[in-house]
C-alpha cells in the first residue's frame, strides 16, 4: 500500500507537468501582447480577440472532453490533448507568423488557429483533474487539486518569462515551435511513465448525486461562480502588461517580473487554500472571501489607476486573489458530482472559466478604448462581486461571517 501511496504523488506530478505545459501557452501568449500588437500590426480590439481565442477554444470543448475522459480514461485523453495541440502550434508557427506570411495576417485567422489549440489542449484540464479525484480521498483532494491547479500559474510564470523573450529575440515562429516541442515531450512522458490501469485505492462515494452534473443546480452554482471569478485573473494576465506599459510607463522587463510574481504568489495561495480547506471543510466560505478581496482590490485600483505605486500594488493584489480560488472551485464541483462523473463536472467548470478567459480581454479592450482604464477595473470589481450571488444558498448558518474558519461546510 505504501508503494501505491507514493505512486499517486508521482501521478499527480505528471498531471501537474501536463497542466503546466498547456498553461505556458494560454497564460504566456497573452504576455506577448505588447510585442504581438507591434509585430502583427493589430489594433487594441483585434489584439483582445486574439489573446482570448485560446480560451474560447477551451470553453467550447471542455464539457465534451470531460465526458470523453469519464469514458476513455485519463491517460488516453492527456496524450490526445498534448499531441493535438502540439500539431496546431506547429501549423501556427509555419503559416501564421509574420516571417512566414507574404501578406498581413488577419486577426481572425490567427484567432481561429489559437482557438483550435485551446480546443485540443483543453482536454488536459478535465483529464488531469479526474486523476486527482481517483487517486486521493476527500481528506487530501483539496490540497492535491490545488497543487494540480498551481500548475497553471507556475506554467504561466514560465511562459511569462520565456515566451516574450523568445518572441523578442527570435520571433513568433520560434515561440510557437517551442510550445510544440514541449507539448510533444510531455506527451511521451505521459505515455511511458503513467500506468493506465485503474488505481486500486478504495473509492468512497463522495456524493449522493444520482443525476448528471449537467442537471445539478449545486454543481452549476459553483460552475457559474468560477466564471465570474476568472475575470480579475484574466484581466491582469491579458491586459495588466498593456495597462502598466501605457498608463504607468513601466518597462517590459519589470512588467514580466511583476506578472511572474503574481502567478507564483497565486500558486502559493492555491496550495495553502487546498491544505486549509481539507481540514476546515469550508471551501465555499473561502471562495466567498477571495471574491470579496479580489473585488475590493480591483475597485481600489480603479480609484488609483494613474498612481504608479498604488496601481502596481492593487493590480498585484487583484491578480493574487484572482488566482487563489481555482483548486477550491474545481474540487467542490467534482466532489458534488462524485468520482464517477468528476470529468464531466470539471469540464463544466473549465467551460465557464475559459469562456470568461475569452470574453475578458475583449471586454477589457473595448472598455479601455472607450472609457479608460479606471472604468476597466471598476467593471472587473462588479463582475467579481457578482460571483457572491451564486453562493447565497450554500450558506448553512445565518449569522454573519467573523472569520474564515467560522463556517464549516462540506
Amino acid at each position: 500500500m505504501n508503494k501505491k501511496n507514493n505512486y499517486r504523488w508521482f501521478v499527480l506530478g505528471i498531471g501537474v507537468l501536463a497542466q503546466a505545459t498547456f498553461a505556458m501557452g494560454f497564460a504566456g501568449i497573452p504576455i506577448t501582447g505588447i510585442l504581438m500588437r507591434e509585430s502583427y500590426n493589430f489594433s487594441l480590439h483585434e489584439l483582445g480577440f486574439v489573446l482570448g481565442s485560446m480560451g474560447l477554444g477551451v470553453a467550447a470543448s471542455e464539457i465534451v472532453w470531460g465526458i470523453i475522459t469519464d469514458k476513455l480514461g485519463d491517460k488516453t485523453v492527456l496524450i490526445l490533448g498534448l499531441w493535438s495541440s502540439t500539431l496546431v502550434f506547429v501549423v501556427i508557427a509555419l503559416w501564421f507568423t509574420p516571417g512566414n506570411s507574404n501578406s498581413g495576417i488577419k486577426y481572425l485567422h490567427l484567432g481561429a488557429a489559437l482557438a483550435m489549440a485551446g480546443a485540443c489542449g483543453g482536454s488536459i484540464n478535465s483529464s488531469s483533474g479526474r486523476t486527482v479525484m481517483q487517486w486521493f480521498d476527500d481528506s487530501e483532494r483539496g490540497f492535491a487539486m490545488s497543487v494540480r491547479q498551481t500548475a497553471i500559474p507556475v506554467g504561466g510564470a514560465i511562459g511569462t518569462g520565456l515566451l516574450p523573450w523568445l518572441a523578442y529575440s527570435y520571433g513568433f515562429e520560434v515561440t510557437f515551435l517551442a510550445l510544440a516541442v514541449i507539448g510533444l515531450t510531455v506527451g511521451f512522458a505521459v505515455l511511458f511513465f503513467i500506468n493506465s490501469k485503474q488505481n486500486e485505492f478504495k473509492q468512497e462515494k463522495t456524493s449522493t448525486l444520482t443525476v448528471s452534473p449537467l442537471r445539478s443546480a449545486d454543481v452549476w452554482k459553483v460552475v457559474i461562480a468560477a466564471g465570474f471569478l476568472t475575470v480579475p485573473q484574466m484581466a491582469v494576465l491579458t491586459f495588466g502588461g498593456v495597462y502598466m506599459r501605457d498608463v504607468l510607463d513601466i518597462n517590459l522587463t519589470l512588467i514580466s517580473i511583476i506578472l511572474i510574481g503574481v502567478q507564483i504568489g497565486g500558486g502559493i495561495l492555491r496550495i495553502w487554500s487546498g491544505y486549509y480547506t481539507d481540514r476546515k471543510k469550508n471551501r465555499i466560505s473561502l471562495l466567498k472571501y477571495y471574491a470579496v478581496l479580489s473585488g475590493i482590490a480591483s475597485f481600489i485600483l480603479c480609484l488609483m489607476v494613474n498612481n504608479t505605486y498604488s496601481g502596481v500594488a492593487f493590480l498585484v493584489l487583484t491578480g493574487l486573489f484572482g488566482h487563489a480560488w481555482h483548486g477550491l472551485a474545481y474540487t467542490e464541483a467534482a466532489v458534488k458530482a462524485g468520482v464517477e462523473r468528476a470529468g464531466t463536472a470539471l469540464g463544466m467548470v473549465g467551460a465557464t472559466v475559459f469562456f470568461a478567459y475569452f470574453l475578458t480581454p475583449i471586454l477589457v479592450s473595448s472598455i479601455a478604448h472607450g472609457y479608460g482604464w479606471g472604468a476597466v477595473w471598476a467593471v472587473v470589481a462588479i463582475l467579481t462581486f457578482a460571483s457572491l450571488l451564486c453562493f447565497v444558498s450554500f450558506s448553512k448558518k445565518k449569522e454573519p461571517l467573523t472569520s474564515i474558519g467560522d463556517i464549516d461546510e462540506s
